[in-house]
């Protein structure tokens, strides 16, 4: 976009209606995240989506190559040959993940991680995709707690309005050192913005903190646009990631808490290969998801 003028104009229009109506109800719906697939060109992504039977997919990377905005697919030239290649198969983007953290002090780092956050809120616009992620994401030593939540809760403020005329709601994860539940819905209190929400990884949250998943969705429930399912044995050595119910993670507690309280949102599966290459290949992996998510879906 050459400018925020011209970005707002072209964005206005695409949603309307709320960024969840398109989600049919009493059906769980399943996404990926990309992150599981790091190997994969787009049009494989798009052909295993559409074969496991899958609704949507999470754009976190393509082949490796993080940076979204710059991704030639995404190009003014491109980008609508790429939204007519997820549209024509059925599928929807739900989400972008950016890498952009919302912890900084800092006025270079800070306005760094907005600049890119900006960037993936422009992108997701002209891509109809709902929602784009950011990280908390850390509560660093040499700065107070408070001054660092504050950084955090202005941060999605700031977000939130740049985003609010386009329809893209900026979702923090529960990620890093920000995993405590009263912490996450001292945030979102604060920031009390229609568009800021929060991406639920339950997991992310119990390997640390070990609080119940049906607590912790009880209280944070009203927030939770978008949730990262994953399962893992967590010992005193660590964690190690597995397929969805191999793992001594309270999957099914989350899953549940999830459908009993009527969550409309996608199931994004998060198989972080990426970052940990000795987990299975994708091939195994996303096809197992869809394939027993209903089983733990209860």
């Amino acid at each position: 976009m050459n400018n925020r003028r011209e970005f707002l104009k072209q964005s206005s229009g695409l949603f309307g209606l709320s960024a969840l109506q398109f989600i049919k109800p009493n059906k769980a719906l399943l996404s990926f995240s990309t992150l599981g697939c790091p190997t994969w060109n787009f049009s494989q992504v798009i052909q295993h989506a559409t074969e496991n039977q899958y609704s949507g997919i999470e754009i976190r990377g393509i082949k490796g190559d993080l940076d979204l905005p710059a991704n030639p697919l995404f190009s003014p030239s491109t980008i609508s040959s790429t939204r007519r290649q997820v549209r024509d198969v059925g599928l929807k983007i739900i989400n972008l993940g950016s890498s952009a953290n919302m912890h900084f002090l800092d006025p270079k780092k800070r306005q760094s991680n907005m600049d890119e956050a900006k960037k993936y809120i422009e992108l997701a616009s002209r891509l109809s995709c709902p929602f784009i992620r950011v990280f908390p994401n850390d509560l660093p030593k040499d700065q107070s707690e408070k001054e660092t939540v504050n950084a955090i809760i202005q941060s999605l403020i700031d977000l939130g309005d740049f985003a609010k005329s386009s329809g893209v709601k900026v979702l923090l994860e529960s990620h890093g050192k920000v995993i405590k539940s009263d912490m996450l819905l001292h945030i979102m209190q604060e920031a009390n913005h229609a568009h800021v929400g929060l991406v639920w990884d339950f997991f992310n949250m119990w390997s640390i903190t070990k609080e119940p998943p049906a607590q912790v969705y009880a209280l944070l429930k009203k927030y939770i646009l978008h949730t990262h399912i994953k399962d893992a044995i967590v010992s005193d050595r660590g964690e190690k990631y597995t397929l969805i119910g191999e793992g001594n993670a309270p999957l099914g507690e989350a899953l549940h808490a999830l459908k009993a309280g009527g969550y409309p949102g996608y199931y994004s599966f998060e198989w972080e290969k990426l970052w940990h290459p000795e987990i299975q290949e994708p091939e195994i992996a996303i096809p197992h998801f869809s394939k027993n998510f209903s089983t733990y879906w209860q």
